[in-house]
């Protein structure tokens, strides 16, 4: 197929399509929407050195929550087709 032809055909046209957005997978796996639109993550400082951290700090951060609005704002970003 010349490249007259190739720019004929329906299913190679480019002209008319817009670019694909493509989520970011390291957002992907660490964050997740709620229903209602809130991002949530899981706390920070957990994979390693535990030993030297305190029972307090080791407690509180067991689980998941929710991340403010402007962090939430930056990471939706992330997110285009969550």
């Amino acid at each position: 197929m010349d490249a007259a032809g190739l720019a004929a055909a329906p299913h190679f046209r480019k002209d008319s399509e817009m670019p694909k957005l493509k989520s970011k997978s390291s957002a992907k796996k660490r964050f997740k929407l709620t229903a209602t639109g809130k991002v949530m993550a899981a706390a920070s400082r957990r994979r390693h050195g535990l030993s030297k951290r305190s029972k307090k700090m080791k407690r509180q951060s067991r689980g998941s929550m929710i991340l403010c609005a402007a962090d939430a704002k930056l990471v939706k970003s992330y997110l285009y087709h969550r």
